[in-house]
């Protein structure tokens, strides 16, 4: 699922018109004519193809803030109408149309310039941490600063937006590319706040393995979404004869953008989400299940980051994915952003506001380090720190669950094994894994928030974090030169 709203949907379209602008050559009049000697028919015909082609460009627009998209495929289709628009007028032109095609090329230029200066815009308002000089730890970064970098790991995301009332969505993130019900892998849970509705989570504890994708989604949504995820389980290769599956899935209440009630999450759109997921970069921010959720009183959405450690510690990768939900009292590698802007918890009580920092956030973990649910269950603890670190005191409220999984062949678990060999680090080997999972997880925050894009629903509105603001904060504090 795409939404042409958002920043890298505008940013692919105004590539496209760079390409459109200069693969075709605009018509002029000729010297010293006027159009009016070639223009053919009635008025009233001309008039009726100028309304045609005026709303032909309104709709254009208009499906670039389409409601509801169900796969990526189709900013691809709006803008391939766009070409097949023009397409038709050259077809179209002659002596007695010319002056009516050169009208709707206006047109189209003009929405075609409106669309890419949205583009222009959103990203100069939009970032990731990184691109505002925070930093978070000492370990590098994988290649995308995901928590692709993961080796198998994907990321897929369907926002379903439908109206003025619905902003929500579903996430979907799969261990690796087989069937992960028979090639299960090792997993636990950790809660700091256990104010939530996770589904799967006693037989996870239990048995410390994940034999489904993992869902993000809203609170009501839920069930909704395990039903579909265990239809299409039950439906790949090899599970002719299962009775029994344990979907996980994980929530935060969107509740105030998202007419939640009606629980509008459906099978089509969680098979979207699974089918969309994929490697390399993931789209943060107002997107997937992150679509209309609140964090720090600001949007809030996905976000996600990653560390590789150096050689010395093993080279393992660990990277976090997040769903950000929760109140606190913002800071930024200690800078107090929430208080120098006017936004946090307990404003209240001390001034004027009613946040109280209630909400929540899921946080899942992925490495390639060989670990046992039990270290992994470590690892998963210190996620907590890193969500400490933003200004989260994981209020009475407060959802907050951290997943954490291993993709390592060496500690993968077979449906049909009698009995296991695996190979797996040592305890004294598992504090570099717990810096890069306390440093990946406060940066994913980070990028949830600045990534995130304002959004009207519901009857409510959340402004995006005002990054020029954030800019002169992290300067009066110094965070940049650190």
């Amino acid at each position: 699922m795409a939404q042409l709203g958002s920043v890298p949907t505008l940013r692919a379209l105004a590539a496209w018109t760079r390409g459109c602008t200069g693969a075709e050559k605009p018509l002029t009049q000729p010297d010293g004519e006027s159009l009016l000697p070639y223009a053919t028919g009635t008025v009233k015909e001309h008039a009726r193809r100028q309304r045609t082609a005026i709303d032909g460009r309104r709709e254009l627009l208009a499906e670039s803030f389409v409601a509801v998209q169900r796969d990526d495929g189709h900013r691809d289709a709006i803008a391939g109408r766009a070409v097949k628009i023009n397409a038709g007028a050259r077809r179209t032109r002659t002596r007695g149309t010319f002056q009516l095609e050169t009208s709707m090329i206006r047109w189209t230029a003009l929405g075609i310039l409106l669309l890419a200066t949205m583009a222009t815009s959103l990203e100069a308002q939009r970032a990731r941490a990184r691109d505002l000089g925070v930093r978070p730890g000492v370990f590098p970064t994988g290649r995308n600063n995901a928590i692709t970098d993961v080796a198998g790991v994907r990321v897929g995301h369907t926002t379903v937006n439908r109206g003025d009332a619905i902003r929500t969505g579903v996430t979907a993130i799969l261990p690796h590319e087989g069937n992960v019900f028979l090639d299960r892998v090792p997993a636990a849970l950790h809660v700091g706040n256990g104010f939530g509705k996770l589904l799967g989570a006693t037989q996870l504890n239990e048995l410390g393995e994940l034999e489904t994708p993992i869902l993000l989604t809203c609170t009501l949504c839920v069930w909704n979404a395990a039903d579909a995820l265990v239809g299409w389980m039950l439906e790949q290769p090899g599970m002719a004869e299962v009775r029994s599956i344990n979907p996980l899935v994980a929530e935060t209440n969107d509740g105030a953008l998202n007419d939640i009630r009606s629980r509008p999450v459906s099978a089509a759109d969680v098979r979207a989400a699974i089918a969309a997921a994929s490697s390399g970069p993931v789209a943060e921010g107002s997107v997937g299940a992150g679509a209309g959720t609140i964090a720090f009183g600001w949007k809030g959405g996905i976000g996600t980051s990653s560390r590789v450690l150096p050689a010395a510690l093993g080279g393992w990768t660990i990277g976090v994915l997040v769903q950000s939900n929760f109140g606190g009292i913002l800071q930024v590698l200690g800078a107090p952003v929430g208080r120098e802007l006017g936004q946090y918890a307990f404003k209240r009580e001390t001034q004027s506001a009613a946040e109280r920092g209630d909400g929540s956030i899921v946080m899942v973990v992925a490495t390639d380090a060989p670990l046992s649910d039990r270290n992994l269950r470590r690892l998963a603890a210190r996620a907590i720190m890193g969500l400490s670190r933003t200004g989260s005191f994981a209020s009475n409220g407060s959802g907050d669950y951290v997943i954490a999984f291993s993709t390592n062949a060496k500690v993968r678990r077979p449906f049909s094994a009698q009995r296991l060999t695996t190979e797996e680090l040592a305890n004294e080997e598992m504090s570099g894994l717990f810096e890069g999972a306390v440093e990946a997880t406060e940066e994913a925050i980070y990028n949830s928030l600045f990534e995130a894009t304002t959004v009207t629903g519901n009857g409510h509105t959340a402004e995006a974090i005002p990054l020029d603001k954030v800019r002169q904060v992290l300067a009066k504090y110094r965070v940049t030169e650190r």
